[in-house]
C-alpha cells in the first residue's frame, strides 16, 4: 500500500475514490489534519496509473466523466459486496480477533510471533530452565560444543536452530521489552506492507544476527532484540527515503533506541547479544535503503 497524494475536500477525495474503483484500482482514504485526505494504493503495480489520473483529476475536478463514473461505482460495488459476502464475512471475523490496538491494527504475524515467543518463556521456566528448549538454541552448548567448532546439528539438518533463538528470553524485562517493540514495529510492516514482507524480513534477520552472534559469543544466547533491531533500521530508512511507504518513526523513538543500543555495550547493561543487536541494525538499515531506491 502506497501514498500517492492529498485531496484537500473529502467530497472531491471519495468521487476520485470511485473513479479509482471503476478503473479497477482499489484505495483507500485516510484523513491527515495537516495535509487532507490522503489517497493510498493498495495494488503497487497500479501506483503508476493512479498517480498520472489524480495529476488529470486536479487539472479539471469539475470534469463531468468523474461523477459519472462515480455513480457507476456504487452499482459495482453492491454486486461485488453480494457476490462476496462469504469472503467479506470470515474478514470481519479476522479483524475481530486481532482489533486494532494501535493506528495500524494488531498484525496476525506480529500476534503469532509474541504467542510463540511466550510460549517459550513459560516453557523454560521463565528463563530459568533451558532443558526443555535445548532443541530451540543454535546448538546444543549443554552437550560440550564450545564456539568455533561449528553447528553440527544444523548441518545434520535441524535447520530451524538458525532461527529459532529468537523465541529464547532470559528473563521478564527481557521479553518484555522485545515484545512491546515487536508489536509496534511488526504490525506497523503488516498494516503498511504484508504479512509476506514482515517474515521475510524476520527470517533473514533472524538467520543473519544469530549467525554474527554465534560467531562472536557462542551458542548461549537468545532474544528478539537482533531482529527488532533490524525492523527498526528498515522502517528508519523507509521512512526517511520513501515517505510514501507510511512508514514512520518518531525521533524520540529513534534516538531512545540508538541510546540503548549503545548503552548495551557499557558494564551498566551486561550480558546482551550486542553483535545480534549490531548485525540487525545494520542488515534493516541496507535493506531499508535499498528497498527504497526504487521510489526515488
Amino acid at each position: 500500500m502506497r501514498l500517492i497524494g492529498h485531496l484537500a475536500d473529502e467530497k472531491a477525495a471519495r468521487t476520485f475514490a470511485d473513479y479509482l474503483y471503476v478503473q479497477q484500482i482499489e484505495s483507500r482514504l485516510e484523513f491527515e489534519k495537516a495535509e487532507g485526505w490522503g489517497i493510498w494504493i493498495t495494488d503497487e503495480d497500479r501506483i503508476s496509473d493512479a498517480a498520472r489520473l489524480l495529476t488529470e483529476f486536479r487539472q479539471s475536478p469539475a470534469d463531468p466523466k468523474y461523477q459519472a463514473q462515480a455513480k457507476g461505482a456504487a452499482e459495482r460495488r453492491a454486486e461485488t459486496e453480494k457476490s462476496e459476502a462469504g469472503y467479506r464475512k470470515k474478514q470481519r471475523e479476522r479483524r475481530h480477533l486481532f482489533r486494532p490496538l494501535t493506528a495500524y491494527g494488531f498484525g496476525p504475524l506480529t500476534f503469532g510471533l509474541i504467542a510463540i515467543s511466550v510460549t517459550v518463556f513459560i516453557l523454560s521456566g521463565l528463563g530459568k530452565n533451558f532443558q526443555p528448549i535445548l532443541w530451540l538454541f543454535i546448538t546444543n552448548f549443554a552437550a560440550g560444543n564450545p564456539s568455533g567448532l561449528g553447528l553440527p546439528e544444523i548441518l545434520h539438518g535441524q535447520v530451524w536452530r538458525l532461527v529459532t533463538p529468537i523465541f529464547i528470553h532470559f528473563n521478564l524485562l527481557h521479553i518484555l521489552f522485545n515484545m512491546l517493540w515487536l508489536h509496534d514495529l511488526g504490525s506497523m510492516i503488516e498494516g503498511r506492507q504484508s504479512s509476506g514482507q514482515l517474515a521475510l524480513l524476520v527470517l533473514v534477520m533472524a538467520v543473519g544476527s544469530n549467525l554474527v552472534q554465534f560467531w562472536f559469543g557462542g551458542p548461549m544466547f537468545g532474544g528478539m532484540s537482533g531482529v527488532v533491531y533490524g525492523l527498526l533500521g528498515y522502517i528508519w530508512m523507509r521512512g526517511k527515503f520513501d515517505p510514501g511507504s507510511g512508514l514512520y518513526l518518531h525521533p524520540t523513538t529513534l534516538t531512545m533506541m540508538i541510546i540503548w543500543f549503545f548503552a548495551c555495550f557499557t558494564p551498566i547493561v551486561p550480558h546482551v547479544a550486542n553483535a545480534a543487536h549490531a548485525a540487525g541494525l545494520v542488515m534493516g538499515i541496507a535493506w531499508g535503503y535499498l528497498s527504497s531506491l526504487r521510489y526515488r
